[in-house]
């Protein structure tokens, strides 16, 4: 789940990060309303992207007219693929200095880190260009967290003495917010030192893992409106975990981690997949819904389905597929490759009533449907 700027602030300022004043508008007319209320504001696009003052979406006012006329131009525009729709009105803040603050999880250390960097205010990457040496990054222990001495270490050497210790409470806060959230990022850039020597959060960045929903029911009406396709949204609606992607082989597999293993051996192999889609759990029940909905992407020139069984039984997985396919008669190859609960029965089905043997290995049918979807043939294994 991610959640835009005027979301994420407010849960940030609740763990103790400072954050200026602001008001959300959707219309021009509340623009002016809430600048005259702050006074010198900034106006500033709401859309779950980045690079919004390059697209002309953040701007700054002096009076409530100004803010108007910015807000009645920023409301309405694209960026990002996604269109504009509330602008959020803060008080303006006498920058100092400008510093990049964030806590991701890390893949490699399998852990969260933090990410500390003097050079805020530019695109990550634009700064590590400037200077490769710009960002520090600090694994942290999941069980002892962001210490104030780590914190410390951190900023040290940087020449920030005079708010050192405003500094060190703002990355401990920031780490706390980070745990409560269930975040998967959380990020603040700028963060920026005042010229009254305070630390504030001028922009906050935050993702939040699905998966903690049930324990974030508070927050889960904030998160920013997923961006779908047609056919995702009508996956979603029906229950299924699907995501449209720009290749040619379409994948079904049961579970998420089969599913990406799949993917990761389709791109290995040479080709592209054309989506995700698994059908684990209770899913395996709408296998005809998630073969019309994956049939309805006309890049996908063959069909790959991987099942592998341990508490799902593959053999009524099996029996899901081939019924809808029989039903629907595509005409593209299907290739299968079929382990573990139910795989003697679910073998058998497929063989008898589509007349095609299923892969003993999961390479060699995604090598096929690889090459399938490449110069289109009959699918199955001879």
């Amino acid at each position: 789940m991610d959640f835009e700027e005027h979301a994420a602030k407010p849960l940030l300022a609740g763990y103790g990060v400072a954050v200026p004043a602001s008001e959300l508008a959707d219309t021009a007319a509340k623009a002016k309303q809430a600048a005259g209320n702050i006074g010198p504001c900034v106006v500033k696009a709401q859309v779950p992207t980045g690079k919004r003052g390059k697209a002309g979406g953040i701007k700054l006012a002096a009076t409530p007219q100004e803010a108007e006329a910015h807000a009645a131009n920023i409301i309405g525009m694209t960026i990002g693929g996604w269109p504009v729709e509330k602008v959020l009105v803060e008080a303006q803040t006498k920058i100092g200095r400008e510093l990049y603050a964030a806590i991701v999880n890390d893949s490699a250390t399998k852990g969260p880190m933090l990410l500390f960097s003097h050079m805020g205010g530019m695109d990550v990457e634009e700064a590590a260009e400037k200077d490769p040496g710009a960002m520090r990054r600090l694994p942290l222990s999941i069980t002892t967290g962001l210490t104030p001495d780590i914190a410390r270490n951190a900023i040290s050497g940087l020449e920030l003495d005079g708010v050192a210790n405003d500094l060190v409470e703002a990355l401990t806060n920031l780490y706390k917010a980070y745990r409560g959230l269930d975040a998967e990022l959380l990020e603040i850039n700028p963060l920026v030192i005042t010229e009254g020597n305070t630390v504030v959060a001028l922009d906050c960045k935050l993702t939040v893992d699905d998966g903690a929903a049930p324990r974030q029911e508070a927050i889960v009406p904030l998160a920013a409106p997923e961006k779908l396709s047609p056919i995702e949204r009508k996956a979603a609606e029906a229950g299924l975990k699907y995501i449209e992607l720009d290749g040619s082989v379409g994948v079904i597999a049961n579970g998420a981690g089969l599913t990406m293993t799949t993917m990761d051996v389709i791109a290995h192999y040479g080709g592209r997949p054309a989506n995700f889609l698994e059908i684990g759990g209770e899913a395996y029940t709408k296998a005809k819904t998630a073969l019309e909905i994956l049939l309805e992407n006309p890049n996908i020139k063959s069909l790959l389905v991987n099942f592998c069984g341990a508490f799902a039984r593959t053999d009524v997985m099996a029996e899901g597929v081939v019924s809808a396919w029989k039903e629907l008669k595509p005409d593209i190859p299907i290739f299968f490759t079929i382990h573990g609960t139910g795989e003697d029965e679910a073998v058998r089905i497929v063989k008898e009533q589509l007349g095609i043997e299923p892969f003993d290995l999961m390479d060699d049918a995604v090598k096929a449907a690889v090459e399938a979807a490449a110069a289109p043939s009959v699918g199955g294994k001879s």
